[in-house]
């Protein structure tokens, strides 16, 4: 990337970039939808397209646009909390992508004047505790995450820390990361476990190149 030695900060989406949770939460969905095997593939694809998309904004999607059958708020509040239930301790609990945590710990080390931030889909509230509990909220400037999207949280932070679009990257693995990049105007890089990106896409299977590609 031509401006690294420039650069102000990085964006990160936290599933399948900084913790390897992607599987645990396709569980959760598939948990969630054993009832409807007549759509669980489509929901399951859904929810692997749409990573950075808030768990409920998919729930509601299921129901209204493939079994036909809108939920209340309540009852859409029903869903997300099961799903939390599922999620929240296991995503503590697992590993951390390849490379991620040492990136954290080098960029800190050597490179402080680079703000860090997580933009991500999970509930807010949910991925700080994950955060708190990961003892990594130290590394971050800001954690952020829904009900809130991905364009409207970056563009906020670029706003309140005076930062230039040019010189800040977005890290993520899914479609709807690289579209808040090229939204919002900052680079990206995809770390592609699932979903494949744009041809001249700048990715990494994992974070261990990650310093080499940006520092």
């Amino acid at each position: 990337m031509s401006n690294r030695k420039k650069l102000q900060a990085i964006f990160f989406d936290f599933d399948g970039v900084i913790v390897d949770s992607t599987s645990v939460k396709t569980a959760a969905f598939r948990t969630l939808f054993t009832a409807y095997p007549e759509i669980l593939d489509r929901v399951i694809a859904h929810h692997l397209r749409y990573g950075g998309i808030s768990r409920v904004e998919k729930i509601r999607w299921a129901h209204a646009e493939l079994l036909g059958r809108p939920l209340s708020e309540e009852a859409l509040a029903v869903e997300a909390k099961r799903y939390s239930e599922m999620v929240l301790d296991a995503v503590v609990a697992v590993p951390y992508v390849p490379g991620a945590l040492e990136f954290l710990q080098k960029s800190r080390r050597e490179y402080p004047e680079i703000l860090l931030f997580v933009v991500s889909g999970t509930p807010q509230p949910e991925l700080r505790e994950v955060t708190r509990r990961r003892n990594l909220d130290h590394y971050f400037v800001e954690v952020l995450g829904s009900p809130a999207h991905k364009p409207e949280l970056v563009r906020e932070q670029l706003k309140k820390h005076n930062l230039q679009k040019e010189k800040c990257v977005f890290i993520g693995d899914a479609l709807t990361d690289y579209e808040t990049a090229r939204d919002t105007g900052l680079g990206f890089v995809g770390i592609q476990q699932v979903n494949r990106f744009p041809e001249n896409t700048v990715t990494l299977p994992d974070c261990t190149g990650l310093a080499g590609v940006l520092l």
